[in-house]
């Protein structure tokens, strides 16, 4: 049974069977002060105002029974895997792997590098660390999404024009439909926001799909009102 999800540029055919909800990103490197997004100079209050709304979208696919995958962009500590061409572009004050006001920058199982804590991944679900932008490179994350029979995602996250927007081309050309919920993403730029979003629906949906949570909340509401 699908159901019809009011979003841009048409209608999405939700599969809930064959959906999971992806969330990129949710770290504290990138969203709380003191983070690798802050020493940028970026202003990391824009990211910290979706965190309800990513709240809410991960407690709807709870308790309609849905798989929740999470992200988080890390490397190794030996920095194998984060190649020069990544750690050394431009002049930040930090740079990947150096050490930050929440331990080494962007470096797994340090604090910074974790999950923030009203969104952190519940017992038996999928959390990935990526050391790409990417959420499918060195990751082994679409061989899972295949043995458990999932053909389309939902996004959410930050940043929507970095690792959200890739990771949906990645996802596209893998096959999988993709529909981000525009109200649980955000830029530290804002007109780099509606510019993703743009790209990611122009051309009949060249890329995915785009709608507001309240319209997925409806849909997955009237199944469960005539399950």
């Amino acid at each position: 049974m699908t159901l019809s999800v009011p979003a841009r540029p048409y209608d999405f055919q939700l599969d809930p069977s064959k959906a999971a909800l992806v969330v990129i990103d949710m770290q504290r490197d990138f969203i709380e002060p003191g983070g690798f997004g802050d020493t940028l100079g970026n202003d990391v209050s824009r990211l910290t105002a979706i965190v309800p709304t990513v709240a809410a979208l991960i407690a709807l696919f709870r308790e309609n029974g849905l798989p929740v995958i999470h992200t988080r962009e890390a490397h190794k500590p030996d920095l194998s895997d984060c190649p020069p061409a990544k750690r050394l572009r431009g002049k930040p004050g930090l740079r990947i792997g150096d050490d930050g006001a929440m331990g080494r920058i962007l470096i797994a199982g340090e604090p910074g590098n974790q999950i923030l804590p009203e969104l952190r991944p519940a017992d038996g679900e999928i959390a990935i660390d990526k050391p790409g932008k990417g959420m499918f490179w060195a990751t082994g994350l679409h061989e899972t999404m295949q043995d458990r029979g999932v053909t389309q995602l939902v996004f959410a996250g930050v940043t929507t024009e970095v690792c959200v927007q890739t990771s949906m081309r990645e996802a596209n050309d893998r096959g999988y439909e993709c529909l981000l919920i525009e109200d649980a993403t955000e830029s530290y730029f804002p007109e780099f926001k509606a510019s993703a979003i743009e790209m990611i629906v122009a051309q009949g949906g060249i890329v995915g799909w785009a709608t507001p949570l309240a319209s997925l909340a409806q849909a997955l509401s009237k199944e469960t009102a005539h399950g």
